[in-house]
């Protein structure tokens, strides 16, 4: 027992000095650490991670004396006002430098020379206004650089020519007003640009096409009302394209996109009324669209079937009334639909190309109207991801304040149901009128959901809302000015989900009567074997060629007389003047002999004469 006792004690006491000697071990290293890396006053220093911290050490330049082993050098949240010549120059071995949210308005030329190694440099939240060419010179391998929320108002020709491994940049929420055609020459590695364009006067294309491997662009704050052609035509390689909070952008011209190959197009918080159908056209690979925050009312039928391969369609916080049946035909590969925050009171199965693709629905803080249009959505309730908000019955009074995992697979039929149109007051309406009267004939329907009403003309074709005969908003049908082949039957169409009721009402317009022929008439003459009695007794004759020759007849007599007298006058008249000379002498120069002394062939002019008598 008690050698047992021993030899316990010698084991822990073995055990003892064992411990004590890795813990001596581990001090020394530490002390060795710490005696190398003596850390700059108000910074911490991590020795393992090779990071000198001086965040919010109240610092008002570089702090001198810095690890020139470190890796991490984090100068965030002081009051460094200005960047000198080569104030880095020591540490080579630094990967990431964070100058972030200080005071700084100058950054002289070479500051960051020696800084072979950097990857990232962050210069965000500071009073910079302008970069001077060549501030980054030496940042070979600089991959990230972050100049945002700044007051920059111009980049200069050849500004970023040193960064040539450049990846991402970052220039947002500065007040950039001119970007020259230079300026992003040498960016021969960007993917990704983040710009802010609130005082722009235009898109900076040129600089731009710069740019050739770029993927990634975002413009914030865009100045424009309207986006111009060919903004981004030289960017084939662009694939993400991004611009927001520009709230007086309203248009895209027809031909702003193009030369674009993207597969996601973000354009929220402007100022689009209309789905951009025509520039988007084009785009065939585009997966992903994003127009949320815009006042866009309609989608519309049959727009959008050439952008074959998308699958997620965002338009949320718009001013969405109506998506119109077909509007996502084409579309086989949608798998997401995010219309949450509109004013849609329904969204049917109609809309889609298929709903089995859909497999994600945004539809929540809608004013929805439940009814048999929103069967479908009710029947995939169970399989549809609603993003953790599903659809709330809102205008209906039976179910108000259900949402659609509410609903029993046995309740449905009976809870979303809907009733057929019925024309109301189907009394016959045949009207006739005389040609240039307005006509109107009147059509209201009753159902549930409320019918939609339209009109077919006489050919079997809808009539419109504009124009002489056209569709008033009230169910009604106006003629205006009615004109003969106005006339026919025309049938208003009552619609909805249940089905549809028609009505045919029928217009007959007079025209005017045609007025009589006007004749020629010669009374007293009844000798003309033409003449036949009129109504009133007197003799018409029509304009043959009897009438033809009397009346050149008649003027040929009076034109010779007329020139008899003229002579007649003439000739007294010359009388009373004495001797006349009968004869005249005329010379003139044949267009023979002029065409050659004009072309230097001869000098000679020949001219003829000739003598004329007068009668």
């Amino acid at each position: 027992m008690k050698a047992g006792r021993q030899m316990f004690e010698g084991t822990a006491a073995h055990r003892w000095m064992s411990w004590r000697a890795l813990y001596l071990l581990a001090a020394g290293v530490a002390l060795t650490t710490e005696t190398r890396w003596l850390c700059t006053p108000s910074c911490h220093c991590n020795a393992s991670a090779l990071e000198v911290n001086c965040s919010g050490g109240q610092l008002t330049t570089v702090p001198d004396g810095l690890a020139q082993e470190a890796k991490i050098l984090n100068l965030s949240h002081n009051s460094i006002k200005a960047l000198l010549h080569q104030q880095f120059y020591m540490l080579a071995q630094l990967l990431h430098l964070d100058l972030s949210n200080n005071l700084l308005v100058l950054i002289e030329v070479e500051a960051f020379l020696g800084l072979q190694s950097l990857l990232t440099l962050r210069l965000s939240h500071n009073h910079l206004k302008i970069i001077p060419v060549g501030a980054f010179a030496g940042l070979i391998n600089l991959q990230l650089l972050d100049i945002s929320s700044n007051q920059i108002l111009v980049f200069l020709d050849s500004t970023f020519s040193d960064l040539a491994a450049l990846q991402f940049f970052t220039a947002a929420d500065n007040d950039l007003v001119y970007i020259s055609h230079q300026a992003f020459a040498g960016l021969t590695s960007l993917q990704e640009l983040d710009l802010d364009g609130s005082n722009l006067t235009a898109v900076p294309s040129e600089a731009l096409t710069q740019l050739r491997v770029l993927r990634g662009l975002h413009f914030h704050r865009l100045g424009l009302t309207t986006l111009p052609n060919y903004s981004f035509s030289h960017l084939a390689h662009l694939k993400e394209l991004i611009i927001a909070h520009c709230p007086r952008l309203d248009t895209l011209s027809g031909n702003s996109l193009f030369g674009l190959n993207l597969t996601s197009l973000t354009i929220k918080h402007c100022n689009l009324n209309a789905v951009p159908y025509i520039p988007l056209h084009h785009l065939v690979y585009l997966l992903f669209i994003d127009l949320s925050f815009n006042p866009i009312s309609y989608i519309h039928g049959n727009q959008l079937g050439d952008l074959l391969r998308l699958q997620e369609f965002h338009l949320v916080g718009a001013s969405l009334l109506h998506i119109e049946v077909g509007a996502f035909r084409g579309l086989a590969h949608l798998k997401l639909l995010n219309v949450s925050r509109n004013l849609l009171t329904t969204l049917e199965a109609g809309a889609f190309h298929s709903v089995e693709t859909l497999h994600g629905l945004g539809l929540d803080s809608n004013p929805l109207a439940c009814d048999c249009r929103l069967l479908w959505v009710a029947r995939k309730r169970l399989y549809m991801d609603f993003g953790g908000y599903p659809p709330t019955c809102t205008t209906s009074v039976q179910l108000q304040g259900w949402n659609f995992l509410d609903f029993s697979e046995e309740e449905l039929p009976n809870l979303l149901t809907c009733r057929q149109p019925r024309i109301l007051n189907r009394k016959l309406q045949n009207i006739r009128v005389d040609q240039g009267h307005t006509v109107v004939f009147y059509c209201h329907a009753e159902g549930d959901p409320l019918p939609s009403v339209s009109w077919l003309n006489p050919q079997l074709r809808h009539v419109s809302q504009f124009g002489r005969v056209r569709a008033l908003s009230n169910g009604s049908l106006e003629i205006r000015y009615a004109q003969p082949h106005d006339s026919g039957t025309y049938i208003c169409v009552a619609l909805n989900a249940a089905g549809n009721d028609s009505l045919p009402v029928t217009l007959h317009v007079q025209g005017f009567l045609p007025s009589s022929k006007t004749h020629f008439r010669l009374q007293g003459w009844s000798t003309f074997p033409s003449a036949s009695p009129s109504v009133n007794g007197n003799q018409k004759f029509p304009f043959d060629v009897k009438t033809l020759l009397i009346a050149a007849t008649i003027g040929f007599l009076s034109f010779f007389s007329s020139v008899t007298v003229c002579f007649i006058f003439m000739f007294f008249w010359s009388k009373s003047k004495g001797q006349i000379k009968h004869t005249a002498t005329i010379a003139y120069v044949p267009r023979s002999a002029m065409s050659n002394t004009n072309g230097g062939t001869s000098n000679y002019m020949e001219t003829s004469r000739f003598t004329m008598k007068l009668i």
